[in-house]
């Protein structure tokens, strides 16, 4: 057979001495590792929702008729002028009414967050002009003006066309998912 010694029937079976058979003879599918979870941006954002919440109606000051405007650096004074005539098409849209402050908050990031994930450029959020409230003063309308500006994913915000609920809603563009 061969001249080495151990090439031998018998000294494979010594070999395997002790040796036990697999259960199974499968080999486990390839699974891709999961991204890690950003456990301090999550903190971050905690925080914030907790301070957004925390401060109290009365550091807002802006009326049922007031207008909502806001855009980033980077922003054209032309892009603001072609939302403010609404001539970005709405691909989403959100009502706040009646919602408390916390119902409305997890409302708005949830809906946002969805709305970014789908890729939509331009969405509405309904916030009412407060005329349901005790004071007939708008208190979701300056929450989601401090949201709308503390979200990075906001690049322009400004109150809606009369037909579109005027300044009791607002026409946010959001940047392009990459």
């Amino acid at each position: 057979m061969a001249d080495n010694p151990d090439d031998t029937p018998s000294s494979f079976a010594r070999a395997m001495t002790g040796v036990r058979k697999l259960a199974q003879d499968r080999v486990a599918p390839f699974r891709p590792r999961l991204r890690p979870i950003p456990w301090q941006s999550r903190r971050d954002r905690e925080a914030v929702i907790v301070e957004m919440l925390t401060f109290s109606p009365q550091d807002i000051d802006l009326a049922t008729g007031d207008e909502l405007l806001f855009r980033r650096p980077g922003i054209d004074k032309e892009t603001m002028r072609r939302m403010k005539r609404g001539q970005f098409a709405l691909e989403g849209e959100l009502d706040l009414h009646g919602l408390t402050v916390e119902q409305a908050r997890a409302a708005f990031a949830a809906f946002l967050h969805e709305a970014i994930r789908q890729g939509l450029r331009c969405v509405r959020i309904i916030h009412g002009k407060g005329l349901g409230s005790e004071a007939r003063l708008p208190v979701l309308k300056g929450f989601v003006n401090r949201w709308l500006r503390q979200t990075n994913a906001v690049l322009a915000f400004c109150s809606a066309r009369p037909e579109q609920g005027g300044t009791g809603a607002v026409t946010v563009l959001l940047r392009r998912r990459s």
